[in-house]
């Protein structure tokens, strides 16, 4: 059987021992030892880990990889839906520049009375510039009313519905404009071509036209009011051999970009075509 002073002396040993190892820990001599029982425990540890490791991996990156995926959908749409917003901002606001422009040129002109319409379609045909807008007899419209913009002039109304209406450009081959350079005041006829060019014909050999001349309407022929810009004249083609020359004209308006207009409804164009002398061969 145990007595106690056996187990006393148990104990100092065992303390004694405890000393003994943590002295000979603390001054070193006991690191090879530390080191060669822990290196493996160690290195099973790191085993462990880096399957641990690849374990998880497998098991939540797919999951990440569908929720990155279906984040990244809704980002994308979100992008999306910005972009048709800054569009249709971007729309708006060139629209209401437009009718700003309009606005203040009505208002420097309170002679005329004015209704804006905007451009609902043009001629497919190649050969032909007519423009389609949305306001006709109902509106108060007529055959051949003068179509301006703040620009200058677009033409005149060549037909009419209750609600449309067809509006003839002055770059039509069909179109004959009056007009006068302001440099001289003299009076020409402008006309559209094929190509949608403006052109000055039947001009005098004798007369010279400088560069960069503005074009304007006289109000002679009673189709149109007298002084609406029309442009700017850019070259001069003259020969000889020719009786008379022709210039072109640069137009003060992009007629390709329209988007709205103004219809002058108070003007009645004048028709003197019965006053004009028909030459029978």
């Amino acid at each position: 059987m145990n007595t106690p002073s056996s187990n006393t002396w148990l104990l100092v040993i065992l303390f004694l021992i405890t000393v003994g190892l943590m002295v000979l820990a603390l001054s070193g001599y006991l690191n090879p030892v530390i080191s060669a029982g822990l290196n493996p425990i160690l290195s099973v540890q790191g085993w462990l880990s880096t399957r641990y490791t690849t374990l998880y991996e497998f098991v939540t990156i797919p999951r990440d990889s569908n929720t990155l995926r279906l984040r990244n959908d809704e980002l994308e749409n979100q992008v999306a839906s910005l972009q048709s917003q800054v569009i249709q901002l971007q729309q708006q606001l060139r629209e209401a520049e437009t009718l700003y422009s309009l606005l203040n040129f009505a208002r420097r002109a309170p002679q005329n009375q004015y209704v804006a319409a905007s451009v609902i379609g043009r001629d497919p045909s190649p050969f032909l510039h007519y423009l389609i807008i949305d306001h006709g007899s109902d509106d108060g419209l007529r055959h051949g009313m003068p179509v301006v913009t703040q620009q200058g002039l677009v033409g005149r109304v060549a037909a009419v519905t209750a609600n449309a209406a067809r509006v003839q450009m002055i770059t039509d081959p069909g179109s004959a404009v009056n007009v006068y350079l302001q440099s001289n005041e003299t009076n020409l006829i402008l006309g559209g071509s094929l190509t949608g060019e403006l052109e000055l014909n039947l001009i005098p050999q004798d007369l010279e036209i400088p560069q960069g001349d503005i074009v304007l309407t006289s109000g002679l022929g009673g189709n149109f009011p007298p002084d609406i810009l029309i442009g700017q004249v850019v070259s001069l083609l003259t020969q000889e051999t020719d009786l008379f020359q022709t210039a072109t004209v640069q137009p003060a308006i992009d007629y390709s970009t329209l988007q709205a207009v103004l219809v002058i409804v108070n003007y009645r164009p004048i028709d003197i075509e019965p006053l004009i002398p028909t030459i029978v061969p």
